[in-house]
């Protein structure tokens, strides 16, 4: 049996950095892409930084052409206005994909933990050990990509359910 390859794109949005990775997936095997960072200068009007993630994301997709892609869900902390700016970019940073096609999944982040670590308080450490086991040519140059790869490994794991919640929510 030929098993059909699987691209998928992780997106960790930030406003000022927003991670993301790209796999390919076979059957069971995880096989690394690419993975980078869209910045935004802080100095820039809001309007301008979202503008900006959406480019960047924009040609990642053109560029890696990818079937699925996964959002990590924000969590809301004390700061009101950075948790809805944040919200903002996360909205641009599904959008993207959205408008290309291609089906946006969600996972929260202690989720992405558990998956790749098996913990769901895993530190950023834990998840870069873990990420040189599963993706070996994989050298993230941010933070922000690794978790972008650790939402796209996550939505690996996960995504028949993710694809089956979507058909049962458009009932």
């Amino acid at each position: 049996m030929i098993s059909r390859t699987i691209r998928i794109l992780g997106i960790d949005p930030g406003l000022r950095r927003t991670g993301w990775g790209v796999i390919d997936v076979e059957g069971n095997r995880l096989i690394f892409v690419a993975c980078g960072t869209v910045e935004s200068r802080e100095s820039l009007p809001l309007s301008e930084r979202l503008l900006a993630i959406h480019e960047g994301l924009v040609r990642v997709v053109s560029e890696h052409r990818p079937l699925e892609a996964a959002v990590e869900q924000t969590f809301v902390n004390k700061d009101g206005a950075g948790t809805l700016k944040l919200g903002q970019a996360r909205g641009v940073a599904m959008l993207v994909p959205a408008m290309s096609g291609i089906s946006v999944a969600e996972y929260a982040p202690n989720l992405v933990k558990k998956t790749v670590v098996g913990a769901g308080h895993a530190d950023k450490n834990q998840i870069q050990v873990m990420l040189k086991i599963l993706l070996p040519k994989a050298a993230p140059p941010t933070p922000d990509a690794a978790d972008a790869l650790a939402i796209a490994i996550t939505h690996a794991h996960h995504r028949q359910s993710a694809m089956l919640l979507r058909k049962v929510a458009a009932l």
